[in-house]
């Protein structure tokens, strides 16, 4: 299962609410491509089919059923510090990186 911690939940819930979208459903997914073979990708989207849906604090998280293999056991955080801000997913899964930094 993919986890969020407490600083990524609040940072997504933040995002929802300037676009009013509180209470909404946030995708997160796996798209092919790249030099790493694989890129993640947030969208605000609605419940599909066959996707695994999880309420959180101010959201609802939506994973289809091949992300959410590659996601398995990930975790999503947001930093704040010198090196910029922004989302970091620490996934086990992954095999490394290349040179521009993109997981694999």
């Amino acid at each position: 299962m993919l986890t969020l911690t407490q600083s990524a939940t609040a940072k997504i819930a933040e995002a929802m609410a300037s676009e009013g979208r509180d209470g909404g459903s946030l995708r997160i997914y796996v798209q092919g491509g790249g030099c790493s073979g694989f890129q993640y990708r947030f969208v605000f989207d609605e419940p599909r089919e066959n996707d695994q849906v999880t309420g959180l604090d101010g959201f609802t998280l939506l994973l289809d059923p091949l992300s959410g293999v590659f996601l398995e056991g990930a975790s999503v955080d947001y930093v704040d510090g010198p090196d910029g801000a922004g989302f970091r997913i620490n996934n086990p899964n992954q095999t490394g990186t290349c040179g521009c930094g993109q997981a694999s």
